[in-house]
């Protein structure tokens, strides 16, 4: 017997978040070289960071978008990390516990926060209305090019543009807007206004005379000493209403404030609301939290601008005193320079260069700024602009990533083997209460109770396929919940059974209580009451359900033998999630298709079985991890029929198919496309990549249907309101075929 001493010790818990600039380079050394027993997971609310150096050359035009961009989530995939998609509200040090946004707090051991900055006066009247903010910077990307798209379109007078704020983001902010409307041909009309007496104020008297002569050969107005009350559409107001400026746009770079989390948080704080830090970038009386980047304040160096040099600067003393908290060792001090090398874009191919109180522009310095860009950049972009590898980024196989098996319903025996396994038994004892069984196999079960009511009944599990427990468990409850749902069922009440790793008795009661809190998420929302379960321990996280449920309304179930010649089939949601899954585990998929992904598994079919039932589906199934080829031919030989596909009508999740064309597939794929390669080999070469797809293992996929042709439209539009916007027509039931294989393509015309 196991004495407690022999029981695996649980890994310790490391917690980042935000994807700032100091966090990205401890996922960068964390890839490189992880420690052992420590479990890593990255908290975002959004999978894309802005490297803000960069951002001034966008807007002058000197960059494309995709250059300054860091997705965080491969890059967190290759440290081995969890990715956690949602933001968070508050950090509770004592409990050492972070709360987040629309599920339950994780706890940590040592966490660490590099949550940014955001600007002052957003709530002065109009500003959030009509301005472009300098933060957060993905924000001021994402409205940029609309609201420059909207000045070219009127060429009438000049453009009238407004910057507001007279530190270093607003001066290299107006000289880069400057350049890109003069390389577009416009006639403009650039105001700096702030409310401090100089620009650039706190550096060298040399230093603000040599912009101002920048600024002035480009014509930029400079009105200092002038403070900004309000915004209106078209102007904006200073003096408190006694000055007005025409502004056809304005952008507000007026300077840092603490963001939400650190003034929300019960951590100590300086008189500004940012995170107060000792030189060790721990959080003053905290042990094991820290922060860093332009959300913290040092003790003591009140004088840090909230400049991104300091956060880059502080990366690698944030990693090694992290590691050194999680092994109990002594922390070391991060000691920032008073000077260093100040670069701003001119946005006309050349740089402003400040230094020891020294100042210069010109051609070179702006190379020597894009090199040093450049090469920060290329240390995290895992992934080019489409989602290839990046040349000279470290690959999987080089890293010794080894492929993993993948989960979800992923996971699955082969069809084949399971029906050679059923074939085997014996016949079932004969049950006159059984309406749909072994001898008649469906997505849920059907029996009849003494008093006449039928039970719809399911169950459903599958291993992790992420580190997140929670989003592991939701998306366990979302499908198996499909089962009753495709069945035009009312589901009632649900039994869990769970297994947690072997991992520590503090730890498994956590990973417990997240499987569970996810599996309400899914269940509450539907009045599904979760009334029961089973809990044991085992070599890794494993989650199921039954579900179990009756008719409601409906008088007869929706059957997966019923569908009929000149029926229209109908696929509620994109196919994909197999590919995906299987990249993100590799890092290989972008954030924004992971967050598309996590978006699809968590939406239930509930809104849809409502349309299969309002618009009588002639048959109906869900679809999982025999993929749409499988569980669409379960509904033709159920209905003895055949089916002709158009591919080019199937809905995917963004990247999946550009993941198939590079190779990458689930580790169920192969087995669900070796009974179709006739299939494949009629698919033109257009085709392939669609084909492929019909074998992707689904995990909480859409809801497959057979619909009278008189409907399809309908139903299509119902579906769309409802929030099944990819919802398509993919082809059409035909006679029952001569060959075995009932599935054809239609190539078009």
């Amino acid at each position: 017997m196991k004495t407690q001493a022999d029981r695996p010790r649980p890994p310790k818990e490391l917690v980042l978040v935000g994807g700032g600039h100091a966090h990205v380079q401890v996922l960068r050394r964390w890839m490189m070289q992880p420690l052992p027993d420590v479990r890593l997971s990255v908290v975002v609310d959004r999978p894309e960071a802005l490297y803000s150096g960069m951002v001034t050359g966008l807007v002058a035009g000197e960059y494309e978008a995709h250059e300054l961009v860091i997705d965080v989530v491969p890059l967190a995939r290759r440290a081995g990390a969890n990715v956690i998609l949602s933001p968070a509200i508050l950090v509770d040090p004592r409990a050492r516990r972070i709360e987040l946004e629309g599920r339950p707090p994780i706890a940590y051991d040592v966490a660490s926060l590099d949550v940014g900055s955001s600007v002052k006066g957003l709530d002065l009247p109009g500003v959030r209305e009509h301005a472009l903010a300098t933060r957060p910077l993905t924000a001021l990307v994402d409205a940029l090019e609309s609201r420059l798209r909207q000045l070219y379109i009127s060429r009438r007078r000049p453009t009238r543009v407004v910057i507001v704020g007279g530190g270093a983001a607003g001066v290299e902010l107006a000289c880069a807007v400057n350049a890109r409307l003069a390389a577009e041909g416009l006639d403009r009309e650039l105001t700096l206004v702030c409310d401090s007496d100089q620009i650039l104020p706190g550096r060298h008297a040399r230093v603000i005379r040599r912009m101002r002569r920048e600024l002035e050969q480009h014509e930029i107005a400079v009105r200092c000493g002038v403070r900004v009350t309000s915004l209106e559409k078209d102007c904006v107001i200073i003096s408190d209403g006694r000055d007005r400026l025409d502004a056809d746009l304005v952008f507000w770079a007026t300077g840092a404030v603490a963001p939400a989390l650190a003034r929300l948080s019960p951590v100590p704080s300086d008189e500004k609301g940012y995170v107060l830090v000792d030189e060790t970038l721990e959080v003053a009386g905290f042990k094991g939290l820290f922060a860093a980047g332009d959300c913290a304040s040092i003790t003591g160096h009140g004088w840090i601008p909230k400049a991104g040099v300091y956060a880059v600067r502080s990366g690698p003393v944030l990693d090694s005193n992290l590691r050194a908290s999680l092994e109990g060792r002594s922390l070391r001090k991060f000691r920032p320079q008073r000077d260093f090398l100040s670069l701003l874009t001119l946005g006309d191919g050349r740089a402003f260069g400040t230094k020891w109180g020294l100042a210069s522009s010109g051609s070179a310095i702006w190379k020597l700024k894009d090199w040093i860009d450049r090469r920060f950049m290329g240390r995290f972009q895992v992934l080019d602009v489409d989602g290839a590898p990046a040349a000279g980024f470290p690959s999987p196989e080089s890293m010794g990533m080894e492929r993993m098996e993948c989960g979800g319903c992923a996971a699955k025996i082969d069809s084949s083997a399971l029906s050679r396994a059923l074939g085997r038994l014996d016949a079932p004892i004969r049950d006159p209460s059984v309406l749909l069984g072994l001898d008649r196999p469906d997505d849920a079960a059907a029996f009849e109770t003494t008093g006449g009511d039928v039970v719809l009944a399911t169950v459903d599990a599958f291993r992790a396929f992420t580190d997140d427990p929670w989003l592991v468990g939701r998306v366990a409850a979302v499908n198996a919940v499909s089962d009753v749902l495709a069945k035009g069922g009312r589901p009632r009440h649900a039994l869990a059974v769970v297994t947690v790793p072997l991992d520590g008795s503090a730890r498994a009661e956590e990973t417990l209580y997240q499987v569970l809190a996810g599996v309400r998420a899914a269940l509450d929302p539907l009045g599904i009451s979760l009334v029961g379960g089973h809990s044991t321990a085992g070599p890794e996280l494993f989650v199921g359900l039954t579900v179990m449920g009756d008719l409601g309304d409906a008088e007869r179930w929706l059957p997966l033998d019923g569908a009929e010649p000149g029926d229209r089939i109908v696929l509620t949601k994109p196919l994909g999630t197999g590919v995906l899954l299987a990249a993100d585990m590799q890092g290989r998929a972008k954030g924004r298709w992971v967050e598309a992904l996590h978006a699809s598994l968590l939406r239930s079919n509930s809104q849809a079985a409502r349309v299969a039932r309002e618009m009588a589906a002639r048959a109906c199934t869900d679809v999982s991890g025999f993929g749409l080829a499988g569980h669409l031919l379960e509904m033709l030989r159920a209905s003895g029929v055949s089916a002709r596909l158009r591919l080019a009508d199937l809905p995917t999740l963004e990247g999946a198919s550009f993941l198939v064309e590079c190779g990458i597939r689930s580790t169920f794929h192969e087995q669900n496309a070796s009974a179709f390669r006739p299939l494949l080999a009629d698919a033109q070469a257009g085709e392939k990549l669609a084909a492929e797809l019909l074998f992707d293992p689904q995990t909480s996929g859409g809801l497959l249907m057979a619909l009278p042709p008189e409907v399809s439209d309908a139903a299509l539009e119902a579906l769309h309101d409802a929030g099944d916007d990819q919802a398509a027509v993919i082809g059409e039931i035909l006679a029952p075929a001569d060959d075995a294989l009932l599935v054809s393509l239609d190539h078009g015309a």
